[in-house]
């Protein structure tokens, strides 16, 4: 395909059921979410790690 030829736009993609940015909550909470939803899954890549590690030494 030529490069010309291709169109990268996908502003076209946008979900319309997300509505409108003024309802989202604060950003303090969303910043908050964010960091449990990556603790959590920081805690269960560190019990796999943990179960890995005991696996190769057994």
């Amino acid at each position: 395909m030529k490069r010309d030829k291709a169109n990268l736009d996908i502003f076209w993609l946008k979900d319309d059921s997300l509505g409108d940015s003024s309802d989202l909550p604060d950003p303090a909470i969303l910043a908050a979410e964010i960091v449990e939803d990556l603790q959590a899954a920081l805690d269960q890549f560190a019990r796999i790690a943990a179960d890995l590690g005991s696996a190769e030494r057994g």
